[in-house]
C-alpha cells in the first residue's frame, strides 16, 4: 500500500523539478565528499588542539548567549509584526532585515560605529564591547536575529487570529493566551528560528573579526589557521565544526520529531462514531440575560448598522454571507472593534469592557480549538472553568472516552461539542454561536441541531445563533434580527417575522421558494387570479392592498378534491421525489409531488395551508 501511494506521489512530480532539485543537492553536498576524500593527506599532528578547542568553546558559548539575547526581542518583534499590519510597523520589520542584506564585514564596520572605542557607548564601556568575548556575542546577534524574527513572524502570523479571540472571551487576559496560546502554537516555527541564529552566529566570520578579533572565535581561529598553516590542516580544524553543525541538526529533528508523531494520529486516534445525545440535565449554574444593541461599523464600502433589542431568550441573526452576522457577534463577543457601539446585558453597557470581562460565552464558526491541548485541557483552560461542570459536560455531550484527544483526533461533530463544552464550564449569562453547523454534512448537522434544541431547553442561558438558513433558525430561535449589507431587513418574535416577511428580499432570505403576487380581497383572502381567492392565516390584511405571497412546498397537498385547481407547467426531480410547477391563477407555485406522474399539461387539483402563507407588502 506505501509503495503504491509513492508511485502516484511520484507521477505527480513534474519531469524537471527532479532534475533540478538534483543538481542543488549534488553541488551541496560535493564538498563534503571532496572533505572526506582528503582525510587521509590532513596533516593531523600540527593542529593546537588546545586553542582548537577554546575556539570550538568561544563560539558554542557565543552563539547560546547571542541567541538567549535574541530569543528575549525576537520573539516579541515576530509577534508585533504579525498581529500589528500597520505602516510603521512594516518599516520596521523592513529595516531589521537589513542585517541579511549587508556583507558581513559591512555588518562590523557599522557596528564598530555604535560600540567601538571612540562611540559614546564605547567609551561609556571603555571599549568592553570590542575585541571580547562580549563583542563576538554583539557581532553574532546583529548577523542572526533576522532569521528568528522571520521565522518568528511567520509563525505567529500562520496562527488563526479566532484562537486568540476565543482565549479572551474565556476569561483569559493578553499575557495569559501569548504564553499558553500563541507561543505554544507558533513554537515549531520559532525553534527552526532559533536554531538558524545559532547556526549563523556559530558561523559568522566577517562581523566577528572586525568588533572582536580576540578571544578566537572558531572561523576566525579557521582563518588564523589557514594563513600560517595552509590548506593539510584545515580538516582538523574544520571537523570541529561540521561535529557541532550534524549535532544541532540531528536535535532540531529531535525536537520536531514529537510534534510531528503528535499530529499524524494512529488507527486508535481515529473518530469514532458516537451514538445521539440522551437528555440529561446539567446544573449549568448560568441564567439568561436581557440584551439590546446598538452598533455602528463601517469597513470601506461596508456600513454596519444594527439596533436590536430582544425579548426572548432564544435568538437568531440571519442573513446572506458578508450581511455583517459574524462581525455583529464578534463586537458583542468584544473581539471586533467598531464605531460606535453599547450593548447592554441587563441594563448595563459592556461595550467598553474587554472581552475577558463580559462574562460571554462564544463557540466561532471554526470552533476555534487549541490545536496543541487536549480535550480535558481545553475544558480547564476558561478562567474560573467548574472541574465538577466540566465532567458532567463531558457525560452530557458524549465526550467521555476523548478527554486525552487533540483537535486533530476528533470528528467535526465531536469537535463541536468540544467547543461547547468549553463555552460552558464557566459561568456566562449569553452564549453567541457562529454558524456552528456550516461545517457538517447534513445527516450530522440534522442530528446536532436536535441536540442543540434539547441543549437550549435545559439552560437558563439567552442564545445568539448566526446562521444563513432559515429551517435552523425557525427551530432554533424564537426571535429573529434579519440582516442584508450591514442592514436591518426585519426583526421581530420568529413566527412573526416568518408569516410577514418585511419584503421580497427578507423573504427570499428566509427560504421563499418562489414569489408571487395578490391583491387582499378580504382580510384573510387573496385574490390571485381572476376568480381565485387564496385563503391566507394570520392577522387581518387591509383590503385593496397588493402584497407579494409565498408558501413552502411542502405545505401544500395535491389530491383530487383539492380546493385549488391548475396546470402543471413543469416537473423537476428532487432527490427521489418530483417538484411540479404549477400556475394558478395568475401565479407560479411549487409543490411537491411525491412519487406521482404529473406530466406537463396536465390539469391537479390541490389544497394550501393558510397558516403556511407568507405575506409582504410590495412597493408602490
Amino acid at each position: 500500500m506505501k509503495n503504491q501511494a509513492t508511485s502516484r506521489l511520484t507521477r505527480r512530480v513534474p519531469a524537471p523539478l527532479p532534475w533540478l532539485a538534483g543538481l542543488l543537492a549534488i553541488y551541496l553536498i560535493a564538498p563534503l565528499v571532496a572533505g572526506a576524500q582528503q582525510a587521509g593527506l590532513a596533516d593531523w599532528h600540527s593542529v593546537d588542539t588546545a586553542a582548537l578547542l577554546r575556539a570550538c568553546a568561544v563560539s558554542v558559548a557565543s552563539a547560546t548567549t547571542s541567541t538567549l539575547l535574541i530569543a528575549f526581542g525576537g520573539i516579541p518583534l515576530g509577534y508585533l509584526l504579525a498581529r500589528m499590519p500597520s505602516r510603521a510597523m512594516a518599516v520596521i520589520g523592513f529595516l531589521v532585515q537589513l542585517p541579511l542584506a549587508l556583507p558581513p564585514l559591512a555588518s562590523g564596520i557599522l557596528l564598530l560605529f555604535l560600540v567601538g572605542y571612540s562611540s559614546p557607548i564605547g567609551q561609556l564601556t571603555s571599549g568592553a564591547l570590542t575585541d571580547s568575548f562580549a563583542g563576538i556575542v554583539v557581532a553574532e546577534a546583529f548577523v542572526a536575529a533576522p532569521f528568528l524574527i522571520i521565522a518568528a513572524r511567520s509563525a505567529f502570523a500562520a496562527i488563526d487570529p479566532v484562537l486568540e479571540d476565543v482565549a479572551a472571551t474565556l476569561g483569559r487576559e493578553p499575557l495569559y493566551i501569548f504564553f499558553r496560546v500563541s507561543l505554544p502554537i507558533a513554537w515549531p516555527g520559532i525553534l527552526s528560528g532559533l536554531l538558524l541564529a545559532w547556526l549563523r552566529g556559530f558561523g559568522e566570520f566577517g562581523a566577528t573579526v572586525m568588533v572582536a578579533y580576540h578571544p578566537y572565535s572558531l572561523p576566525v581561529y579557521t582563518y588564523v589557521a589557514f594563513g600560517s598553516q595552509g590548506l593539510p590542516a584545515m580538516l582538523p580544524v574544520l571537523l570541529p565544526a561540521l561535529v557541532l553543525a550534524l549535532a544541532i541538526l540531528l536535535l532540531s529533528g529531535t525536537l520536531g520529531a514529537p510534534a510531528a508523531t503528535r499530529h499524524a494520529g494512529s488507527l486508535e486516534d481515529l473518530p469514532v462514531a458516537r451514538p445521539p445525545i440522551v437528555s440529561r440535565p446539567v446544573a449549568a449554574k448560568t441564567r439568561g440575560v436581557d440584551l439590546a444593541l446598538k452598533i455602528k461599523r463601517r469597513l470601506s464600502d461596508f456600513h454596519l448598522d444594527v439596533q436590536w433589542s430582544p425579548q426572548r431568550r432564544r435568538l437568531a441573526i440571519v442573513g446572506p454571507s458578508g450581511s455583517g452576522k459574524s462581525m455583529t457577534l464578534k463586537i458583542i463577543a468584544g473581539t471586533e472593534v467598531f464605531d460606535r457601539a453599547a450593548i447592554f446585558l441587563d441594563g448595563k453597557d459592556v461595550a467598553g469592557l474587554p472581552p475577558a470581562a463580559r462574562a460571554i460565552a462564544y463557540v466561532p464558526q471554526n470552533y476555534g480549538l487549541f490545536p496543541h491541548l487536549s480535550v480535558n485541557e481545553q475544558l480547564r483552560f476558561p478562567r474560573g472553568a467548574d472541574p465538577d461542570l466540566a465532567r458532567a459536560w463531558l457525560d452530557r455531550l458524549e465526550l467521555r472516552g476523548l478527554e486525552r484527544r487533540r483537535p486533530d483526533a476528533l470528528s467535526l461533530g465531536q469537535q463541536q461539542r468540544v467547543a461547547l463544552a468549553r463555552a460552558l464550564v464557566r459561568p456566562s449569562r449569553l452564549l453567541l454561536l457562529d454558524e456552528p453547523f456550516s461545517a457538517l454534512d447534513a445527516p450530522l448537522r440534522a442530528t446536532l441541531r436536535r441536540e442543540m434544541l434539547a441543549l437550549q431547553n435545559e439552560l437558563s442561558i439567552t442564545t445568539v445563533l448566526v446562521t444563513h438558513d432559515p429551517a435552523e433558525a425557525a427551530l432554533l430561535a424564537d426571535e429573529l434580527l434579519v440582516l442584508e449589507g450591514g442592514r436591518v431587513l426585519q426583526s421581530g418574535p420568529t413566527e412573526q417575522v416568518f408569516a410577514r416577511p418585511a419584503s421580497e428580499l427578507a423573504a427570499r432570505l428566509l427560504g421563499a421558494d418562489f414569489v408571487a403576487e395578490g391583491v387582499v380581497a378580504e382580510p384573510n383572502s387573496l385574490a390571485i387570479g381572476a376568480n381565485v381567492p387564496l385563503l391566507v392565516g394570520g392577522a387581518g390584511l387591509p383590503p385593496g392592498a397588493r402584497v407579494g405571497w409565498t408558501v413552502s412546498p411542502a405545505r401544500i397537498r395535491i389530491h383530487d378534491s383539492g380546493r385549488y385547481h391548475g396546470q402543471v407547467e413543469t416537473v423537476l426531480a428532487v432527490g427521489a421525489e418530483r417538484q411540479i410547477a404549477i400556475r394558478c391563477g395568475e401565479s407560479l407555485i411549487y409543490a411537491l409531488a411525491g412519487h406521482e406522474d404529473y406530466p406537463s399539461g396536465s390539469l391537479c387539483r390541490f389544497d394550501i395551508d393558510p397558516n403556511a402563507v407568507r405575506i409582504w407588502p410590495l412597493d408602490v
